[in-house]
């Protein structure tokens, strides 16, 4: 069966022994959208979203659960990175090698230069399973936590774990 998405991706996961739920589905370039088609998924739905600083030189891609609201302003403050801003489709293309509505961890195997710091919610290491599009908007797939966290590992890009929400 062929599959949406980078061929690449398939790939390494299959190099890394990650196994995973394959989901093909209408495009869905929007949190909006995508919970149509994840009803009948267990996992826990990621929010990707991609910013730069306000120098333009620093890269982040913050992932948390779909239900969470995100106020940027907020984020700045718990972040420390200073000023805030979605980054443009050409630095997508550039650092993730992805185009807007396809915004993914997954995206990493494009940052060569291991340029992007990722910034996870903390409540996503309560997930047994989580998802994302394969660099593509018409499909998802989902792992397990513990090999969504080999793949980091084995890209390389630095991360950290944040407490988005106050309790």
């Amino acid at each position: 069966m062929e599959k949406n998405g980078d061929p690449k991706l398939y790939a390494l996961l299959e190099e890394l022994g990650i196994e995973y739920q394959y989901y093909e589905h209408p495009p869905a370039p929007t949190i909006e959208e995508a919970v149509k088609y994840w009803k009948d998924l267990d996992a826990t739905h990621c929010k990707n979203l991609f910013f730069r600083n306000h120098k333009g030189n620093r890269h982040y891609l913050v992932i948390l659960d779909h239900r969470q609201e995100l106020n940027i302003r907020d984020l700045e403050q718990r972040l420390k990175q200073g000023k805030l801003t979605f980054a443009s489709p050409k630095r997508m293309m550039k650092y993730l090698g992805i185009t807007p509505g396809s915004v993914s961890p997954l995206a990493l195997i494009h940052d060569t230069e291991k340029h992007v710091h990722v910034f996870l919610d903390a409540r996503l290491k309560e997930s047994s399973s989580i998802s994302f599009h394969p660099c593509i908007n018409t499909a998802s797939l989902v792992i397990t936590y513990e090999d969504f966290l080999k793949f980091l590992h084995h890209q390389g890009n630095s991360y950290e774990y944040v407490k988005l929400y106050d309790e």
